[in-house]
């Protein structure tokens, strides 16, 4: 009976899973990436970009502005990046289309013949290579620069008067002008191996993760038997969680000091959207576990943060199966919140009743 029910519980986690990442497949939302190789791939969208590794490679499209610092950033002829790009990098290299402008710092820019940007240019860097198109004005540090002669610039083109400059027969809508306000040189920055941030992302995890189990150890049971019991109700609790809340402290920002409030609010919930994912995590991997004669948190805190977080470098699929789980986490977060309010209001004893003088009179002449 008991393998019986741990299996129909298995099917409706999977499907809860399988569901969740299925709705979600089509819109993806704003990402903050970390790890050796971030990779937006070709045919993918992510609403905004926030990323931080060794290397960035933009191949399909970023529905907003991209950021970050990367030992290289590469936003490839496929890749559209349909707002701002504002990254550090050590070399940056646009062969795609930025709808926005480009502010950035790096060692080495190149705007390849493809590489197309709306707005405006403005780069420090040791050396700069524009052979594309840039709408607007474009300010150029470096110590070497180079307008190639498939470049087309729309406005101004600006330099330090101190650098080495080259035209080679480039269009240019405006002037060009050396300016003694920009300054010359970029900054590199080292090639960091994948395997460095990745790790550092799971030890902080793994040390969260326990620091819960730890302190929150009955809490944290009744988060991993509502998961595992009740898996289609914590995904969809979580969603409406992760919709309502963030709508809610918007609503909040309204009122004349809702402003600080929702300013704090945000902040508590990215902390509780982090807890939230690792308790989804360690919720589904001790399930899984069980279903092998296994009931150990602590190996179920292992198994998930390592687990999830290998699973999460897999472009699309890995941010869909964290997704997941994250809504997993957060609806068990509130149903097991709710569920103890309910219990601390029903445990609290009714007062004795107090009789009045009047009911005491009745009763003894009743007697009598």
């Amino acid at each position: 009976m008991r393998r019986q029910e741990a299996v129909r519980g298995g099917i409706v986690l999977l499907l809860t899973i399988a569901v969740v990442t299925g709705t979600f497949s089509g819109v993806a939302a704003a990402e903050t990436r970390s790890g050796g190789t971030i990779v937006v791939e070709d045919g993918e969208t992510v609403d905004g970009l926030s990323a931080f590794g060794g290397t960035i490679i933009v191949r399909g499209t970023v529905d907003g502005n991209l950021d970050g610092a990367a030992g290289s950033v590469v936003i490839e002829e496929s890749g559209v990046v349909t707002g701002d790009v504002s990254t550090a990098a050590g070399s940056l290299t646009i062969a795609g289309e930025v709808n926005g402008d480009v502010d950035v710092g790096t060692g080495s820019f190149s705007l390849a013949r493809t590489g197309v940007i709306n707005g405006s240019l403005n780069v420090g860097s040791g050396s700069i290579l524009i052979a594309g198109t840039v709408g607007g004005d474009a300010k150029l540090g470096a110590d070497s620069v180079r307008l190639a002669e498939t470049a087309n610039v729309g406005g101004d083109v600006r330099y330090a008067a101190d650098a080495t400059f080259t035209n080679d027969g480039a269009t240019v809508g405006g002037s060009i002008i050396a300016d003694s306000s920009l300054g010359t040189g970029g900054f590199d920055l080292p090639d960091v191996p994948g395997w460095l941030f990745t790790g550092y992302a799971i030890l902080v995890n793994l040390v969260l993760g326990a620091a819960l189990l730890a302190v929150l150890p009955g809490f944290s049971r009744r988060i991993d038997e509502t998961v595992s019991d009740e898996p289609a109700k914590s995904a969809g609790v979580g969603v409406l969680a992760m919709l309502g809340i963030p709508i809610g402290l918007v609503l909040l920002a309204v009122t004349i000091i809702g402003i600080p409030l929702t300013i704090a609010g945000f902040v508590a919930f990215a902390l509780l959207a982090w807890v939230a994912l690792l308790y989804g995590r360690i919720a589904v991997a001790a399930w899984a576990l069980r279903q092998a004669d296994v009931d150990n948190r602590w190996l179920a805190l292992v198994v998930g943060i390592v687990g999830f977080g290998l699973l999460g470098r897999i472009p699309i699929l890995g941010g869909l199966i964290s997704l997941a789980t994250f809504l997993l986490g957060l609806g068990a977060i509130a149903l097991v919140l709710v569920e103890l309010r309910r219990g601390s209001g029903d445990s609290e004893e009714p007062e004795p009743a107090v009789e009045s003088p009047m009911e005491t009179d009745e009763s003894d002449a009743g007697a009598i």
